[in-house]
């Protein structure tokens, strides 16, 4: 492939893209991530993507804010989810656009559920969790011979 839009060709209108945004620096995005932000008709995001990130989408892309924060009013998961199917039955391109990756901690998988149920073509763009990311960014191992040799991750709450 020679042209980072070939990344996102088969984003077909009527079909929702759960896409990972890493751990928030732009330069950690994936290509395919980029590719499928140049062809999404619709950006639907959470609390933790980057205004660099949502920067990198076309002007004219309509964006939706999706975040969730603790203690502050927040959009329920099932209203995200079914925002999500309510726009792919409009036959739009429709992009998930997740902090981290989609299925770390990220909900995906019960969005990518729904979507299975409602009959609505998906797919899955991984990103850089930032349990990983984050870390080797700032240049800390999350292995290292001398000193760690496992990795748990854990969520901070239920």
């Amino acid at each position: 492939m020679t042209n980072v839009t070939e990344f996102a060709a088969d984003f077909a209108p009527g079909s929702v893209w759960l896409v990972g945004a890493g751990p928030g620096h732009a330069g950690l995005l994936t290509l395919q991530a980029h590719a499928a932000m140049q062809a999404a008709d619709v950006i639907v995001y959470d609390a933790l993507v980057s205004e660099d990130i949502l920067a990198l989408a076309p002007a004219d892309t309509p964006r939706e804010y999706a975040g969730k924060r603790g203690g502050k009013p927040s959009p329920k998961q099932a209203d995200i989810t079914l925002r999500l199917i309510q726009l792919a039955r409009q036959d739009l391109r429709v992009l998930r656009l997740k902090g981290g990756d989609p299925f770390v901690f990220g909900r995906g998988g019960e969005e990518a559920l729904s979507l299975v149920q409602s009959g609505i073509p998906f797919r899955i763009c991984p990103g850089i969790t930032a349990g990983i990311g984050g870390l080797a960014f700032a240049g800390i191992p999350l292995t290292h011979r001398d000193t760690n040799h496992a990795v748990t991750m854990i969520t901070g709450h239920d």
